[in-house]
């Protein structure tokens, strides 16, 4: 749930390359090759009265690209993104780097590498 529905929606389609599937003013339905990304006004009356008014602050959306470092090179220094964790890799096998997104959410942007270590022996088959 997100405080301005089509904000978030812009940012993420102008950032991460989203398209559209479906567009009201309280609700927006975006999609990222087999991904769904929904957002919706935290103040519907589909919410439960209980779960009103709370946004999605706290959430780490991952998303996975083909090439991080293209990524991290068209995001830097663009207006309105704002990286909160440079660009590096990881033992447990990931290279990537963290942008602050609307309403508190954090979009982990993600290319897997080998993992290293007892990391690696972590992995399920």
């Amino acid at each position: 749930m997100t405080a301005d529905v089509a904000a978030a929606a812009r940012f993420y389609r102008e950032n991460f390359g989203y398209e559209t599937t479906f567009e009201a003013d309280w609700y927006v339905s975006l999609a990222r090759g087999q991904h769904e990304l929904a957002l919706l006004d935290p103040d519907h009356p589909t919410i439960p009265e209980a779960y009103r008014g709370r946004t999605a602050a706290g959430v780490l959306l991952n998303l996975e690209v083909d090439d991080v470092d293209e990524v991290h090179f068209e995001l830097a220094g663009r207006p309105g993104i704002e990286i909160v964790l440079s660009l590096r890799d990881e033992d447990f096998g990931q290279r990537h780097f963290i942008v602050a997104g609307p309403d508190g959410v954090l979009v982990d942007v993600i290319t897997p590498i080998p993992p290293v270590g007892d990391f690696a022996d972590q992995f399920v088959d």
